[in-house]
């Protein structure tokens, strides 16, 4: 297993959907996971460290986990099928035992992010999904986020972004 963080939620303007980034902390690349619009303003939410006035889903998950004496573990996102990634909430409850609950990668992580936990993505999901994403110098980082930010807006696709990436875009 991989452990990655959240580097970046972006829209892909041709599928008017967010690409939620996933960077592995060991190497250069990331593994790209479309999602659903509520569940990446509930992900910005945390990453822009805001919070609605009234508890958002993901809220009310972590408040009742807590709540009950448990922790989440960890998320780990351990297969893709036909370009759907499935993920497993490993959940300790109050007391020690350790539960699988199936979920969506998209709830998975911005459940994993309200609670500080860490997530995973399995050796085979990697493989499969992720891309190289070369080291950027901190001189250059400004420039190469806008061309980034450039290239995601005009038109993104999953070949367009390994491609763009494999080229030196960023």
């Amino acid at each position: 297993m991989r452990e990655v963080e959240v580097k970046a939620l972006v829209m892909d303007p041709t599928q008017n959907m967010p690409v939620l980034l996933l960077r592995d902390l060991q190497s250069s690349k990331v593994v790209p996971v479309w999602i659903g619009q509520p569940e990446a303003t509930s992900i910005a939410m945390v990453l822009q460290q805001r919070e609605f006035p009234r508890p958002l889903a993901h809220d009310l998950i972590k408040a009742i986990l807590k709540g009950l004496g448990g922790d989440l573990d960890m998320v780990v996102i351990d297969s893709i099928q036909d370009s759907t990634y499935f993920a497993t909430l490993h959940i300790r409850d109050h007391l020690g035992k350790t539960i699988e609950i199936d979920a969506r990668p998209s709830d998975s992580i911005a459940i994993a992010l309200r609670l500080g936990s860490p997530i995973y993505v399995s050796e085979e999901v990697f493989q499969v999904a992720a891309v190289e994403m070369p080291t950027i110098e901190d001189e250059r980082q400004d420039f190469s986020e806008d061309r980034f930010r450039a290239f995601v807006e005009s038109e993104m696709k999953l070949a367009d972004f390994k491609r763009f990436v494999s080229e030196g875009g960023i």
